[in-house]
Order: C-alpha cells, then structure tokens, then sequence
C-alpha cells in the first residue's frame, strides 16, 4: 500500500484530462480490495432497497451520481491533480469507522464507512479540489443508505400524528364526523389508524430524492434547487393526509371494505404523482416570478 500511495503521490502536478491518477493494475488492486471489503454490506444493501419499499428509491441515488459525474467530465478533466496525504486521514477513518460497524453490528455506520472511503481516496490521490468538483454527487449518494431504526422511528411516529391531526381537521369540514386518539381516526362506520406505513415517510423520502434530481436536472439557481427540495417535504405530508381523507370520505359515503382495498392501495401511487405535479408547478410559479421581476 505504500509504494501504490508513493505512485499516487508522485504524478505530475496538472490536468487531469488523458491521465489515470495511478497506474492501471494499482487501480485494479484498490478496486478488488474495496469490492473484497464491501460486497457483504453492498449485497445487503440492494437486498434492502429491492424488500422496503420505504428505502426502494435507492436503486436511482448512485446511478443518478453516475450521470452527474459524466455530464461534469470535462470540467473534471481541466482540474489539476493535487495529491494530499491529509486523505490518508479520512481514509483510516472510514476504515475505523468500518470496524466499528462491522464489531457492533451496525450496518449504517459499515454502509457509511464506504462513502467516507471512497472520499478519502479522492483525496490521497486527486486531492481536495477534485473532490470538491464531486462533492454534490459524492453528497448525494447518502440518500441511498437507510437511516438507522432508532432515527426512522423517531421521525415516523410523529409524521403518524401530524398526518391524523391534518385529516381529522379536515373531514368535518365534508361533513364527516371525527373522533382523534393519537394516531386512530374513529369515523361513525369504523376506525381508521394511520400505521407507519400511511405515515407519508415513504413518499417523503422518495420525494425528496426526486425533488433534488429535479432541481439539479431543470434549474440552475442554487438556491432554487435548495427551495424545490426543503417543498417537498410539506407538499408529502399534505399529499398524504389528503389520502387519508379521501379514504375516510369513502369508508363515509360508500364501502368500508372498497376504500382499505384497492383505492387505499392505489390511492398511494397517484397521490405521489400530484406530489410531482405539485412540485413542478411551485418550480413554474418561482419560474414565472423570476421572469416578472426581470421584466420589471
């Protein structure tokens, strides 16, 4: 490993375009390693994404920093490479971090330590400014590692009341009436409760990934992308709450058994689509406003 970090060390400080920053078996080498370390965690990870539906958005987090890193190739490839031995640093971190992942079985800081590897790596052999030039991509890829239980309950439990507090308000203005204890919603027919699952967790997190892939894909401003992904948290969880009125109108005015079916199940998919339709319009408003002040 030292003389692949002496090689590493000694290019030729310039650009970076036509060169490889190590040669090619050393990059072999280091890539067998990582894949020798990893594939058990990676494995599981997939495993995950392909079995929760809550975390099945990471299937598009890597390859959509993928695309980001191709369409800033040739910006990447004038950066002069700039080699640091701090990455040295971050790299025995995420390795110790690994460790500790691995001794105290927990797989979010083994899954973590991949990232904070990867980062280190960049460093030792690129240096601070190539990372810099990845660092939205290398950001990004955090959205594809499941936040850990103790962390998702605590976020889950409360968006179950926040969604029964919005729909209880809501039905009685359609003149439902509403009983609320905690997270069940008594109507005259039945109750309702709004499991973890109805939470709106699972369209949040979606939507916030989408959310950022949009601004980054159709807008150029920093801050409105920064705006379009802080939105889509409250267009999710007003979203959501407008399913479950929709499903206590039903459970109302027509069959119980109809509205927890089909409808509460297809009901999910096409409120997460207004979601996207909401999320677009509030970019043509800001669009539209941008253009006004322009013209003014």
């Amino acid at each position: 490993m030292s003389q692949v970090v002496q090689s590493g060390l000694s290019i030729t400080r310039g650009s970076a375009e036509g060169k490889l920053p190590l040669p090619l078996w050393q990059l072999v080498v280091i890539g067998c390693l990582l894949w020798w370390m990893y594939f058990p965690i990676l494995t599981h990870l997939v495993s995950q994404w392909w079995s929760d539906p809550n975390f099945s958005h990471g299937f598009f987090v890597p390859l959509f920093s993928a695309l980001v890193i191709w369409q800033e190739r040739p910006r990447l490839a004038r950066m002069r490479l700039e080699p640091s031995w701090w990455g040295m640093l971050v790299l025995l971190g995420g390795l110790c971090i690994l460790i500790l992942g691995q001794m105290g079985a927990e797989i979010f800081l083994a899954r973590t330590s991949l990232l904070i590897v990867m980062a280190g790596l960049i460093v030792l052999f690129l240096g601070w400014g190539f990372f810099r030039g990845l660092l939205f991509p290398w950001m990004f890829l955090f959205l594809m590692i499941p936040i850990p239980a103790i962390i998702f309950n605590q976020i889950t439990f409360p968006l179950q009341i926040l969604t029964s507090k919005l729909a209880s308000t809501t039905l009685p203005w359609m003149g439902v009436p509403v009983l609320r204890e905690g997270n069940v919603i008594n109507l005259p027919t039945m109750s309702l409760e709004v499991a973890e699952a109805c939470s709106g967790i699972r369209s949040l997190m979606s939507l916030t990934t989408l959310a950022i892939i949009y601004g980054y894909l159709m807008e150029s401003r920093t801050s409105v992308r920064v705006l379009l992904a802080i939105a889509s948290l409250p267009i999710a969880v007003a979203a959501n709450s407008f399913r479950i009125v929709g499903t206590g109108l039903l459970v109302q005015y027509w069959d119980p058994t109809k509205a927890q079916g089909f409808f509460h199940e297809f009901s999910g998919w096409l409120i997460f689509v207004i979601s996207l339709v909401l999320l677009y319009l509030l970019h043509r408003v800001i669009r539209l406003l941008a253009e006004g002040e322009g013209a003014a």
